[in-house]
């Protein structure tokens, strides 16, 4: 892989895309084992440019400007500085917001232009998802100027409060005697703890985006709390989103996970290492015993106990361990350079680690014991845990990130299929700001098969994961001559036409779908839909739906999860069995109309 040039696949251009779709997946991931997305390192730099530039120099110089302290190149002079440690917090949550941050540039899918998030957001008439459609005032899903207004004035209340200098505070001097710098004005955090609430209520992709199930926590401790006990609160927060990931790996998915993830690092630049995650390449590439051993050692034992070693740690030593384990986590992830590329918001983590934990450590009056009150500590305690829980036992209701599923492998997930011609219908969208992504490579110079083939890369990436066996095996059966079909990885495809996504297939859901369908006016038969949601925690199945664009969901069924991970990506052996639970009256799945799927196909109705 050189600077500018990538590893493309080594595949005939003008034949590849006449080739079956099985055989197109199979030869696009064994490519992946090796190659990862193939991405010129000067894409990387890039990325890492962007972090240096605007996450680390421009957040810390501007940070300990206003506050007081620095210069930012002394490090010694601010890292434990509260007031730093809040308007760190504000100024990643502003770069998230802008869509600066997580989910950029080409790994996330935005070739050109690089940035979705204000683009869209700033933007009257494009696409608005509210979470809840029981919520007054939020009913539509175009953005409005008062949509418009309320975002924008959401990013200029964060910017205030990173701008204004501290104010002085009683709690803060109680504890810390010799501290000068202040803290953020708990009055100015008002604005934009109600604008986080009112932008998401309206339009949950902002919220998301602005990472709100983590942030919007802190910000309301910054507010509330007097400073003991928003460093305790912030401890507890910290542990909970660790502590939470960590349990959602538990299972069958995340062992999936790893092995493309490692694949697609830079960092590990020799091909005998990534083979290593895989069982028989190319023969088998489910993950192997190194792959499941890194997941749920390096993953799932260090997420949950190094947290829970720090939140009762009264000893120097240990917690410096613990957050040198942490700090390695994180590092580890950024160098992955995952798909939604979520840098900033691990480079904050591994600086949170060190300032909690290390700067204020429990046994100098910042342990649990120490909050004002226990029943404060057992309402925070509940509060972070509540999404989290519910989410895990009823994954249709939350989206993945309040229920603290980051990089779990267990994720609602989708993939698109268009019709001959039909896919270009979603460039007439009026007001939206970018076009699809086959569209974007294109105007980079790129010839058709060239972005076609790139685009492909992402189905087999998916087709890596356990959702992706399942998803396969639907559009095969539903679909008659599949291979002449396009086929699109919804997260990607989601992100041109809301400006984000995280790996979230409640963004991509029936909502988004109709939204689109009522811009676009697809026949019947132009797009089809096959989406499964998270797997709840205390089952072995997953729940899906297959929904035309023009008539909406005309299937509901589920699969067996072990099913999934012991098939091959690119299912050699055929789909794997589903149960049809519901199925639209009159519907018969395409394929099986074309008579190229037997009826007596592993499938039955409840």
């Amino acid at each position: 892989m050189g600077f500018k040039t990538g590893n493309f696949p080594p595949v005939d251009v003008d034949t590849f895309l006449h080739k079956p779709l099985q055989e197109r997946v199979k030869t696009l991931a064994l490519h992946w084992v090796e190659y990862g997305f193939g991405t010129p390192k000067m894409v990387h730099t890039i990325y890492l440019a962007k972090m240096l530039f605007i996450s680390v120099l421009a957040g810390v110089a501007l940070t300990t400007w206003t506050s007081g302290v620095g210069p930012f190149w002394d490090v010694a002079t601010w890292w434990n500085q509260p007031i730093v440690y809040q308007k760190l917090v504000l100024w990643t949550v502003l770069i998230e917001a802008i869509g600066i941050a997580g989910s950029w540039g080409p790994l996330a899918g935005k070739f050109k232009p690089m940035t979705g998030g204000v683009l869209f957001y700033a933007r009257p008439g494009t696409i608005r998802l509210r979470p809840w459609r029981r919520v007054p005032l939020t009913n539509g899903d175009t953005r409005t100027v008062a949509d418009v207004l309320l975002y924008l004035a959401f990013l200029g209340s964060l910017l205030l409060a990173i701008l204004l200098p501290g104010v002085p505070s009683a709690s803060l001097s109680a504890a810390l005697p010799d501290n000068t710098s202040d803290l953020v004005n708990p009055a100015l955090l008002i604005a934009p703890i109600i604008l986080y609430v009112l932008c998401g209520l309206r339009d949950k992709t902002i919220f998301l985006t602005a990472r709100g199930e983590q942030y919007l926590p802190a910000l309301v401790f910054f507010a509330a709390l007097p400073f003991v006990d928003m460093i305790i609160a912030a401890k507890l927060l910290i542990c909970a989103v660790w502590i939470g990931a960590g349990a959602s790996k538990f299972g069958r998915h995340f062992s999936n996970v790893v092995p493309p993830m490692v694949s697609n690092s830079p960092g590990v630049p020799a091909k005998w290492i990534k083979r290593l995650h895989y069982r028989d390449f190319p023969h088998d590439i489910r993950p192997s015993k190194v792959a499941s051993s890194l997941a749920h050692v390096g993953g799932t034992t260090v997420e949950i106990l190094a947290p829970l070693v720090l939140l009762f740690s009264t000893n120097h030593w240990v917690s410096v361990a613990g957050v040198a384990l942490m700090v390695l986590f994180h590092t580890f992830i950024t160098s992955t350079f995952p798909l939604a590329v979520p840098l900033e918001w691990n480079i904050l983590f591994a600086y949170l680690s060190v300032f909690l934990f290390l700067g204020y450590p429990n046994q100098s009056g910042y342990g649990l014991g120490d909050m004002s009150s226990p029943w404060l500590t057992v309402a925070i305690i509940a509060g972070l845990a509540f999404f989290p829980i519910l989410g895990n036992l009823r994954p249709d209701l939350v989206s993945f990130l309040p229920s603290m599923r980051q990089y779990a492998g267990n994720w609602a997930s989708a993939l698109w299929a268009f019709a001959p011609g039909a896919e270009a219908k979603l460039n007439t969208i009026a007001h939206r700001p970018t076009r699809n992504q086959v569209d974007q490579l294109q105007a980079m110079g790129h010839t058709l098969a060239i972005a076609e083939i790139t685009m492909q890369q992402t189905i087999a990436w998916r087709s890596m994961h356990s959702q992706g066996r399942g998803l396969f095996s639907l559009l095969y059966r539903h679909l008659p001559d599949i291979d002449r079909w396009t086929i699109r990885e919804a997260e990607f495809g989601c992100n041109s036409l809301i400006g984000f996504n995280f790996g979230d297939g409640h963004l991509h859901n029936i909502d988004l779908i109709n939204a689109v369908q009522s811009r676009v006016g697809f026949a019947p038969g132009e797009w089809i839909v096959v989406w499964v949601e998270s797997q709840p925690i205390h089952r072995g199945t997953q729940h899906y739906q297959v929904i035309d664009a023009a008539l909406g969901v005309v299937e509901r069924g589920s699969w067996e999860v072990r099913d999934a991970v012991q098939a091959q990506p690119w299912l050699p052996d055929g789909p794997i069995p589903h149960r049809v639970t519901w199925r639209r009256e009159g519907y018969v799945p395409l394929a099986q109309h074309h008579n190229l799927v037997p009826a007596t196909a592993p499938q039955h109705f409840d």
